[in-house]
């Protein structure tokens, strides 16, 4: 499958909420994407994160220096707090696939991932906020098309791909039934 050059490709969401199973499914689906290795997989992503550069490109974003140009046609990961940075350019516009995955299991997800525990209450406040400001980024901005993905629902759904049947509708020659190979209920551990 061949991406158009003029748009920049991006698999979104906050921390934790499918991007890197998106990015999977899109690779499996024959659409092209960018990553490199520099994060090795992990006991909480054991089939790689799919990232550019550790997932630390959202300083270059802020600065200016990220080399939008030589990702166009592939899909990049951008984390949800890195969109409102997402440059403005006369002539590209952004095409996002953003991934939605119930908060609570996002909190434990990140509880499990990391050394502290985190306050349960307020980082739900955050990750509330931070959804509405990245919704609210691309519902405003002329330059993007966007379509949100449950990540429950790819996980309930894929022997009824209904979202994936989405992803096929925003991406036509995205291959649904090469791609829902991807999907393993085992890595599905943090469940609400």
């Amino acid at each position: 499958m061949k991406l158009n050059n003029n748009i920049n490709y991006i698999v979104s969401g906050t921390e934790r909420s499918g991007t890197s199973l998106m990015m999977q499914l899109l690779d499996k689906g024959e659409v092209p994407i960018a990553y490199d290795t520099k994060r090795k997989p992990d006991i909480n992503n054991p089939r790689g994160y799919y990232e550019l550069e550790g997932g630390k490109i959202i300083k270059k974003i802020i600065d200016n220096t990220f080399d939008f140009d030589k990702y166009t046609g592939k899909f990049i990961k951008i984390t949800a707090y890195g969109l409102q940075y997402l440059p403005v350019y006369e002539y590209k516009r952004y095409k996002i696939i953003y991934m939605y995955r119930n908060i609570d299991e996002i909190v434990e997800s990140m509880n499990k991932m990391s050394d502290k525990t985190f306050d349960s209450y307020e980082t739900k406040e955050l990750l509330i906020k931070l959804k509405i400001s990245a919704i609210d980024t691309m519902r405003l901005r002329e330059d993007i098309e966007y379509k949100i993905i449950s990540y429950n629902g790819l996980l309930k759904d894929h022997n009824n791909p209904n979202e994936l049947d989405n992803i096929r509708y925003f991406l036509p020659d995205f291959n649904v039934n090469e791609a829902k190979k991807v999907i393993d209920e085992k890595l599905y551990r943090n469940r609400k």
